[in-house]
């Protein structure tokens, strides 16, 4: 793969594709061995199929026109009864073949309350609102290992220098903790670096927080930017896993064997045994 963003590559393509990405620099922060694992372990397909929330939510605010081509909201049936289940049974059927997921009624209206808190929020508004490219690929060579890597951003603004990420939250109050368990602050600087490589210039990197739990009757939405202590631990913690990455990778090296250890009121329950 040549450096450079790519708009046509489909979801599917990227993942399976050449480069590094976050996401596997975040098993091999866990251990390298996970990498070649994750590649060769087998999938079960059955699980994939179960409606991803947040696969519908950015598909809804990011691509819209998108949205009924990809996702089919099944009608209300009443499962009390033996009609319903019969009429729910004819319904699934009907859209098997279709290659669509199916959302039930009520995470449909769910969704929609949701994408109406997105838009009421000025700033999210503005972000998803503004003239940009919607997961187009970047790739680029890292020039202190000589990596491919690459990036997929939800959105990068056309007119402004700004990388928008969308992230439905289970509440809001935790969104701080899903930033240290899911490094997203790792992510802001892959992010950025990419961006930075790709188009000449440097990116703004924020999150449209979403939640799916209700606080006083609304989803919560904020959006949010991380502060400069943040920033650059995140382009530390990017640097050193990038590292491992390429020296596991030139020398075909990459573990396996793992240490682990009790839990520390175990330990501290041993001292007064």
């Amino acid at each position: 793969m040549n450096p450079g963003i790519y708009h046509d590559i489909s979801n599917e393509d990227y993942h399976a594709g050449d480069g590094v990405s976050k996401s596997q620099l975040d098993m091999v922060a866990v251990d390298p061995s996970l990498l070649p694992w994750q590649q060769s372990a087998p999938v079960d397909t059955e699980k994939l199929q179960a409606l991803d929330m947040g696969s519908a939510l950015h598909c809804l605010l990011l691509e819209p026109e998108e949205f009924d081509k990809r996702f089919i909201v099944a009608p209300e049936f009443n499962r009390r009864t033996t009609a319903g289940k019969q009429d729910e049974a004819a319904f699934l059927k009907d859209v098997s073949g279709m290659g669509m997921t199916v959302m039930a009624a009520e995470d449909g209206r769910k969704l929609q309350l949701m994408r109406g808190s997105a838009m009421a929020h000025p700033a999210a508004r503005w972000l998803l609102e503004q003239e940009g490219g919607c997961e187009s690929s970047h790739y680029w060579i890292d020039e202190e290992t000589g990596e491919l890597c690459r990036i997929r951003p939800d959105k990068q603004l056309r007119k402004f220098p700004i990388i928008a990420d969308v992230k439905k939250v289970s509440d809001m109050s935790r969104f701080a903790r899903h930033i240290e368990e899911f490094r997203y602050h790792v992510q802001d600087a892959m992010y950025r670096e990419g961006a930075k490589h790709t188009t000449g210039e440097e990116h703004r990197f924020v999150f449209i927080a979403v939640s799916e739990s209700i606080d006083c009757g609304r989803y919560p939405v904020r959006v949010f930017e991380l502060d400069a202590y943040d920033k650059d631990e995140g382009l530390r913690l990017f640097r050193r896993d990038l590292n491992t990455y390429h020296q596991c990778r030139a020398s075909s090296e990459w573990g396996g064997v793992e240490i682990i250890k009790r839990p520390e009121w175990a330990r501290k329950q041993d001292m007064y045994a």
